[in-house]
């Protein structure tokens, strides 16, 4: 079976979630949330997570993998300069996604002024 990797940068409450799972599923998306958002490079998900610090004061950016079959439904965007891209899955499709995720989501980086 051919998997893809897959980042995102997490805040704490999100990260609770995963962890409550077993780091095995993505929590449902809030109703302002249509579109969960994985990204496909590490760096990217860094920045992201370096990003949105001034507002949640600490982040994570994981990594996960999704079977192949799965993610080749969504077409890879290109959202800023090189290397800023990632996925678009609608949140209706947020628990086929988990339920397509091989092996566990792992914590690979943590920002913040409270590390």
């Amino acid at each position: 079976m051919e998997t893809i990797t897959c980042y995102r940068p997490t805040g704490q409450k999100e990260l609770d979630l995963v962890v409550e799972s077993n780091y095995t599923k993505w929590p449902p998306r809030l109703p302002e949330q249509p579109i969960f958002y994985p990204v496909t490079n590490e760096q990217y998900a860094i920045e992201l997570t370096q990003w949105n610090i001034t507002d949640f004061g600490k982040g994570y950016v994981t990594k996960f993998e999704v079977r192949k079959e799965f993610m080749e439904r969504y077409p890879i965007k290109k959202v800023g300069g090189v290397g800023h891209t990632e996925w678009w899955i609608p949140a209706e499709d947020l628990e086929e996604l988990n339920g397509n995720i091989v092996g566990k989501i792992e914590v690979i980086g943590e920002f913040g002024d409270r590390c």
